[in-house]
């Protein structure tokens, strides 16, 4: 099968990309950049395509013999559709690496245009949000009547441009939290708590993670939160972004705001991917009030998108093939696929 990482030349995609090379395979590598592409491609011996995602023809061109697409090019919000139409149109197994809510619940509204095409359509295959999908997943089954679900993570390094300027978008929309078996809206920042890292109390606030709607999904636990743990600044910080509402969503807001992570946001370099890691944690409440809590410790969230994404690459190049459909990660690959990850352990 022949297989392509769409945004190859962004930070995620380019760890991707090397990464491929190193466990043997031949990704095509795509994107709209010609000049950075080439360069990595020449750098790889990998094969390269040039196209955007603004023209159906050209997008369905570009996707022509290939069998799989790892889509890396954020912010998925607006890149999702194009790829995904193309990719049902193809016949092309759509994997990507989004956080976003909104993503996720399209993608799920795609489920019987996969099976139809006999395709895969998994967003969220990297950090956002194999370990806590997983983890999620082994709570349910170890509770099965568990009614609520809290996950929380901390991670370290800092973000990749995309990832920063997905955050920004999420400044206009405010948090999400689901309650009573539906995802809405609530205010940034809307609750705290603490969770214990090594013997201290980490504080987190929630967030709009993308597993406010990928765990019920997975385990159709009707309420669930999602939290970030964070400084107390950042909590007062957003808190007071509230004043501001709708002014954030605005386009001249969200550009300036974007061009502020362009000029300022690289991403974590190898040395500091290397010396950071994740904790993520769960728990699980069923109505009689039994509480069941697990905790992950895992790579640097790059490093751990890199080789979840690559390992659900792999499955479907080289294992049985699913059935066509919409599938979380913990529905494809097992509630304990994170736990075969590199470096990624329990407690």
């Amino acid at each position: 099968m022949s297989w392509m990482i769409y945004g190859a030349n962004g930070y995620t995609g380019e760890l991707a990309a090397r990464e491929a090379v190193r466990r043997g395979l031949k990704p095509v590598l795509a994107g709209r950049s010609a000049e950075a592409l080439e360069k990595l491609g020449a750098e790889l011996d990998l094969p390269v395509r040039v196209f955007g995602l603004d023209d159906a023809g050209k997008l369905k061109a570009g996707l022509d013999g290939i069998d799989l697409v790892l889509h890396c090019a954020g912010p998925f919000s607006a890149t999702c559709t194009p790829m995904l139409d193309a990719c049902l149109a193809t016949g092309t197994h759509y994997l990507d690496i989004t956080g976003e809510i909104g993503v996720f619940e399209h993608c799920h509204q795609q489920d019987a245009r996969a099976k139809t095409a006999g395709i895969v359509v998994l967003p969220g295959a990297g950090f956002d949000v194999v370990p806590t999908d997983c983890l999620a997943a082994q709570l349910k089954r170890e509770l099965p009547e568990a009614r609520s679900l809290v996950l929380a993570f901390e991670a370290g390094g800092g973000p990749s441009p995309g990832t920063a300027k997905t955050s920004v978008e999420g400044l206009g929309k405010g948090g999400r939290a689901r309650l009573g078996g539906r995802v809405q809206r609530v205010p940034l920042a809307w609750k705290v708590r603490y969770f214990e890292r090594d013997g201290e109390q980490r504080l987190a606030m929630t967030i709009p993670w993308g597993d406010v709607y990928t765990a019920h999904v997975s385990t159709g636990i009707p309420d669930i939160e999602v939290y970030m743990a964070v400084p107390p600044a950042t909590v007062k910080r957003l808190r007071r972004l509230r004043l501001l509402g709708p002014l954030l969503g605005l386009g001249p807001v969200q550009a300036l705001l974007k061009r502020q992570v362009e000029k300022r946001v690289k991403g974590p370099s190898e040395k500091t991917r290397g010396k950071t890691g994740c904790v993520v944690w769960g728990e699980a409440t069923d109505a009689e009030g039994r509480v069941l809590r697990r905790r992950l410790r895992t790579p640097n969230g790059y490093e751990l998108t890199v080789t979840a994404s690559l390992g659900i690459v792999q499955r479907l190049l080289e294992g049985e093939r699913p059935a066509g459909g919409y599938y979380t990660p913990s529905l494809l690959m097992g509630p304990d696929y994170v736990l075969g990850l590199p470096g990624v352990q329990l407690g």
